[in-house]
């Protein structure tokens, strides 16, 4: 069964960055999507960023376009999340997710069935 263990987050000041990693442990094969969600508390969960690991493709909530880049070590079955230029609004719980076999790739959340622990991002301004 495919496991996904997030880390990296942590307390950063307003235009810090922070990088993000999401790995996967198991058996992964064929085009799948995986992406970073986050939930911030009273709010709707976020699809922030999403990439096609046999594509490349990506996609980026308008909110992050500019500052957050998604990218993956597919050797190592690892997603990555770079967010550079933190604003206090980026504060939440972010949340990596996952779909295996996908044929398309999508932020809605729903769609996602695998998700990792969550890693807590807080930044003060």
């Amino acid at each position: 069964q495919v496991q996904l263990v997030d880390s990296g987050g942590g307390s950063v000041q307003a235009g810090g960055s922070l990088r993000l990693s999401c790995a996967a442990s198991g058996d992964i094969d064929g085009s799948n999507c995986m992406g970073w969600f986050r939930q911030a508390p009273g709010k709707e969960p976020e699809g922030v960023a999403i990439i096609g690991t046999g594509s490349g493709a990506t996609d980026y909530a308008d909110s992050v376009k500019g500052r957050f880049t998604i990218s993956q070590d597919s050797a190592k079955n690892t997603v990555f999340l770079q967010m550079n230029s933190l604003k206090p609004e980026d504060t939440a719980v972010y949340f990596c997710a996952a779909r295996f076999g996908a044929r398309y790739c999508t932020r809605a959340a729903s769609y996602y069935y695998i998700w990792g622990q969550g890693t807590q991002v807080t930044v003060s301004s």
